[in-house]
This record gives structure tokens, C-alpha cells and sequence, in this order.
């Protein structure tokens, strides 16, 4: 097996900001492993939120390359196992190359990867599409200019119920909250019985993601389904989330790839959880490995890419309406430009 690093910067075609950060790029990593006359594709970008650096992350791929082809590679979860001690806790790491392996073995194998799972692409849920803070205005027009059935947006200001009452009278689509944990437990639990009544479907992390008493809370009081992401980064976190939150957002870059998501969603759906996978600021690389995991989901926000002002690869098609086209290619289908 060999191992190319191919650093690349993601630009956006607008700002993106939420309750704690702003930014119109992001700096990734493209990891591509070859084998058997094929190849597979993985990304990582950086987060300073989690402190992930993308020059650190590459001066870590390129240490630890010889140990990976080293690999005889047989199939991804025995290779996540293999490499789980050499990354550490760099799991933004793991992710692109367990991403990329699963692309790898499903183009050896000449099938989709959600079809190795003995999964179906037909009835696929929608992804939503993200209204990231901006002046009201703004928040207007994009919902003017765009045609999706739901919407995750982005809050946490003093003026969050206005925002919303504002944008509910241009457009009947289904709203989804995410507050980045910039709430209070009463402010999640008073403002939940205003959104309900404004067609929000749920909150995602309202509170900081290590205030659990706070969230034991909001978990008997909301009158909104809660759903955990900072405070549900990998798979030993899962149990504990379901004594707080109704359901969990699982990262393909916090929890290492599709191999922990894949345990993940599994762990979650025998715990009565309520299951969504999200993205990062991310190429059609990842949002096509997130699109494997379609058929077992609740929920989705999958529209990473749509926010590029140029996108590196070709894989899965979001619709104006937030309906999603699998790649018709073996693994995750995608197709560098």
C-alpha cells in the first residue's frame, strides 16, 4: 500500500460564523491510499476548536507513512485497529485515512460502500442546509434564493427568538437549531417552547459540552428533542449521552472515520437514540463518506461542499431541495478534479 498528502486550503464562497467563531477558509488534507491498481480518497481539515493544525497533522501523516505501508491491507476495520495507536488522539487523522481506506477496499471490491454494508440507497432522508450567523438581511435573502425543506441555523446572540420569528415568515421549511453551546439550561428551556411553536424540530448542543447537570435539565424540561455534538466526539461517549440528550450528531472527523461511526450508530440506535451525521467545513471527499451512511440515519447535515467556492472533488449531488444522488462509483464514488 502507499500513501500520497496532498494539503489543500478550502475556500468559502461567503464567511461562515457561529457563537464562536468566524472564518472564510479552511486548510485540509487530502490522503490518498493505493492498492491492488486502485486508489482511495480521505479528508481532514483543521479545527482550532479541537486543536487540530493541518501542517501538524501532515508532519504526523508523513512520520508515520513508512509504519503504513508497512500494511498488507486486508479491509478497513482491521486497518483503523492497526493504526489507532500511531495517530494518538488525532482523530481529525484517522478519519482521512480510514475515509480513504473504505474508499480504497470498496474499489477493490467493485462495490459502493453502503452496499458492502448490505445497505439500500432508495428512500434516502434530506440533508439540511446551514444559515450561519449574519445580519438579518442576510439570513433573509438566503432563504429567499434558496429552495431547501430544512434548515440548521446557527445561534446563540440575545436576539435569537427574533432571528427566528423573523425568518419562519419566508419560508414554511422545517427548522433545526444549533447553538453551539452558547445557552444557558433556562435559556434552552424557555426558548424551546417558543421554537416549538415556530416548527423547530430540534436543538443541537445548546449547553457547553461538559455541563451535564445542566443538561440532565434541559433533557426533562425541553420541550424540544435535544441532540448532543461537542459533548458526543467519540464512541465511549455515546452511553453517557443517552442520560442527557434525545439523540447524538456523530462527526466523521471528531470520532476517526467510518469504521468508530459505523460502531457509533450502533451503539446509539440500542440505546433509543435518535441518530445524525454532520459535517465540518469539508470537500465532496467527505460528504460523499458521509453519504454511505444514509440509509441508517435520522437526520443529516451534509452540505459542506455546497458551501465552497471551489470543490476539489466530484461525488455526491445535494439538490436544491436537500434531496441527495449517491454516487453511482464503487467506494465512496468520488472523482478528484
Amino acid at each position: 500500500m502507499k500513501i500520497h498528502l496532498h494539503p489543500i486550503t478550502l475556500y468559502l464562497k461567503e464567511a461562515f460564523t457561529i457563537s464562536r467563531d468566524s472564518y472564510s477558509e479552511r486548510r485540509a488534507l487530502i490522503v490518498e491510499l493505493s492498492a491492488a491498481g486502485k486508489t482511495g480518497y480521505g479528508e481532514a481539515s483543521e479545527h482550532s476548536y479541537y486543536g487540530i493544525d493541518r501542517d501538524k497533522m501532515l508532519a504526523q501523516a508523513q512520520a508515520i507513512a513508512p509504519i503504513i505501508e508497512s500494511y498488507s491491507f486486508d479491509n478497513p476495520t482491521n486497518f483503523w485497529r492497526f493504526l489507532k495507536p500511531h495517530v494518538g488522539n488525532n482523530s481529525f487523522l484517522q478519519c482521512a485515512i480510514d475515509n480513504a481506506a473504505h474508499d480504497l477496499y470498496g474499489r477493490i471490491c467493485k462495490q459502493p460502500c453502503h452496499q458492502q454494508w448490505g445497505l439500500s440507497a432508495n428512500g434516502l432522508i434530506k440533508t439540511s442546509y446551514t444559515l450561519s450567523f449574519a445580519p438579518l438581511g442576510q439570513m433573509i435573502e438566503k432563504i429567499k434564493t434558496t429552495n431547501f425543506d430544512i434548515y440548521k441555523i446557527k445561534l446563540g446572540t440575545p436576539d435569537d427568538m427574533a432571528i427566528l420569528q423573523a425568518l419562519r415568515q419566508h419560508t414554511g421549511a422545517v427548522f433545526r437549531i444549533d447553538a453551539n453551546c452558547a445557552w444557558t439550561a433556562e435559556e434552552t428551556i424557555r426558548y424551546s417552547h417558543t421554537m416549538k411553536g415556530l416548527g423547530v424540530e430540534f436543538i443541537e448542543q445548546p449547553l457547553k459540552a461538559d455541563d451535564w447537570d445542566g443538561m440532565i435539565e434541559v433533557y426533562q424540561k425541553s420541550a424540544l428533542p435535544v441532540i448532543a455534538d461537542e459533548a458526543c466526539v467519540s464512541e465511549e461517549m455515546v452511553p453517557k449521552c443517552a442520560k442527557h440528550f434525545h439523540g447524538i450528531n456523530i462527526k466523521l472527523m471528531k470520532c476517526g472515520g467510518l469504521t468508530p461511526a459505523l460502531r457509533m450508530v450502533g451503539q446509539a440506535k440500542e440505546l433509543g437514540l435518535k441518530v445524525m451525521v454532520g459535517c465540518m467545513v469539508e470537500s465532496s471527499v467527505g460528504c460523499s463518506a458521509i453519504a454511505q451512511l444514509l440509509p441508517l440515519l435520522d437526520y443529516v447535515d451534509m452540505d459542506g461542499a455546497l458551501l465552497l467556492a471551489d470543490d476539489p472533488a466530484r461525488g455526491v449531488k445535494v439538490l436544491d431541495d436537500g434531496s441527495v444522488l449517491l454516487p453511482d462509483g464503487d467506494g465512496l464514488g468520488i472523482e478528484m478534479k
